[in-house]
């Protein structure tokens, strides 16, 4: 995520620390269909008739900065996602089909869905009692699931999405818009559209089926196998085959000028906001997104993903940009200012190898993107006879507040300049502690052997001493925890 900060200044205190996150307000939702009452998560077990016992899935995932954020007992693998929005009455329609392994022997288990009244549940085909409360799907199948077992489980909802909106970190998810929706947010958002695990530890491989009156593009992650219509109606088909975290899904519905092409043998598929100029820095910078995506992967390695694409946005709402996996979505201020917007797609894509191919373990981690991501805009200047990156470092180093420590920021300054700053100066530090040499390989075996997984603060460093045979755990811990200015590298 890349944060207008123009733009900061004018927010109440309270809300300058991330302009997209967000987090889930408590909602109360009608079900459809009463399971026994009993608190999410909770509750007693039930025994099969072969002796094994079944309880029901936690109703968070663990992550201590939100604990009500994801569900345990279960991993989910694909989501198949069917969606009709109405923009002229705000009304959304959806079929979600999620397969998933149990993790645990399962009576009952949670999805995250805010603000849609759900109509039916089915899991492996058979009706499933259903409460909501919460903002949590409690889902109580016909039959206990037993560890290992692969199950299916479709939901079909609709209503009038609403997003979340929090005083600490801003308002995002599911919004409507003059011309449509964006579907867009940080920590959370997903569960706004779409019942979900919503946690980064949980990555699933997605399809979606977007339908929007003709004459709508509707944009989303991955590849776009395809369109069709009917009555009026547009259907938009996306896949995105490599597993993603549900923050990073998007849907941006509206009126934009959409360029499909290909590069390096991918698909590329760009889109700019209708109301903004034909041909301005916007579509320039677009069209050069190729070109970034080359520099960036001689020094990260291979682009981790089947598809490129960018989205520019034009809604005063929305300052920031967001890394959703393989198409990022940039609001229309970046590319006003004068240059050539460049450095922010830099950090946007970026973040498709660190925050989205590698993503992190929990949100208290967030330093391993935004450090990294921040440390590319700075590699890209340098590149393009900018500023060095030691000068930049310098820059920041003088310039940095040390209060908020990016190792450990706390969920209400998950998105502080700190996190971003410190922790580039924290990739810095390393690269200067161990040689070029050592970084390189440090940065390579990172991005290769947790691709498409996930990855800890703690895992790093480890990484980081068996490549370079250095101990740098007195590094780490002066750049990410110490409110001290370290030395100087």
């Amino acid at each position: 995520m890349t944060v207008d900060r123009g733009a900061r200044a004018a927010l109440p205190a309270a809300r300058r620390g991330a302009l997209a996150a967000l987090v889930a307000v408590v909602v109360l939702v009608a079900g459809c269909t009463e399971a026994p009452a009993s608190t999410p998560g909770g509750g007693p077990s039930s025994a099969a008739g072969d002796g094994r016992e079944f309880k029901p899935g936690a109703a968070g995932i663990g992550d201590p900065y939100f604990p009500t954020y994801g569900n345990g007992g279960y991993d989910v693998l694909s989501y198949l996602l069917k969606v009709r929005y109405d923009p002229a009455r705000d009304t959304l329609a959806g079929d979600a089909t999620i397969t998933a392994t149990a993790t645990q022997n399962l009576s009952r288990f949670n999805l995250d869905l805010s603000n849609q009244p759900v109509s039916a549940v089915t899991v492996d085909g058979a009706a499933a009692a259903h409460r909501s409360e919460a903002g949590e799907l409690i889902i109580t199948p016909a039959a206990g699931i037993p560890t290992g077992a692969t199950f299916t489980t479709e939901v079909r909802y609709g209503g009038r999405p609403r997003p979340f909106t929090n005083p600490s970190l801003g308002t995002g998810g599911f919004q409507r818009t003059a011309d449509g929706a964006i579907a867009l947010g940080q920590p959370e958002s997903a569960s706004t559209w779409f019942p979900v695990n919503d946690h980064p530890l949980d990555k699933a491989t997605y399809r979606l089926e977007l339908t929007v009156p003709d004459g709508l593009a509707a944009l989303s992650n991955g590849v776009l196998t395809g369109t069709s219509r009917s009555g009026g109606w547009t259907t938009w088909r996306w896949s995105e085959s490599a597993p993603m975290a549900s923050y990073l899904v998007t849907a941006v519905i509206g009126r934009y000028r959409v360029t499909t092409g290909e590069h390096a043998g991918k698909p590329m598929v760009t889109a700019v906001a209708e109301s903004l100029p034909e041909g301005g820095v916007a579509d320039r910078a677009m069209a050069r997104t190729g070109l970034v995506v080359d520099y960036l992967s001689s020094q990260f390695g291979p682009y981790p993903f089947d598809a490129y694409g960018g989205i520019v946005i034009n809604d005063d709402r929305i300052r920031y940009a967001l890394e959703t996996q393989s198409r990022p979505v940039y609001a229309a201020s970046f590319f006003d200012g004068g240059g050539d917007g460049l450095g922010v797609v830099a950090h946007e894509l970026a973040h498709q190898w660190f925050g989205d191919s590698v993503s992190i373990h929990g949100w208290r981690d967030i330093w391993l993107n935004e450090g990294f991501a921040t440390y590319a805009e700075w590699l890209w200047s340098e590149h393009t006879g900018g500023p060095t990156v030691q000068q930049m470092f310098d820059r920041a180093y003088d310039g940095a507040g040390w209060a908020v420590p990016p190792g450990d920021p706390g969920p209400e300054r998950l998105f502080d300049r700190a996190v971003y700053q410190r922790g580039a100066m924290t990739v810095h530090a390393l690269r200067r502690a161990v040689g070029d040499a050592a970084f390189s390989g440090i940065v390579r075996a990172w991005l290769e052997q947790r691709r498409d997984g996930n990855g800890a603060t703690q895992e790093f460093v480890a990484l980081a001493e068996r490549v370079s045979g250095k101990k740098l755990g007195p590094l780490f811990d002066a750049w990410l925890y110490r409110p001290a200015r370290p030395p100087r590298p």
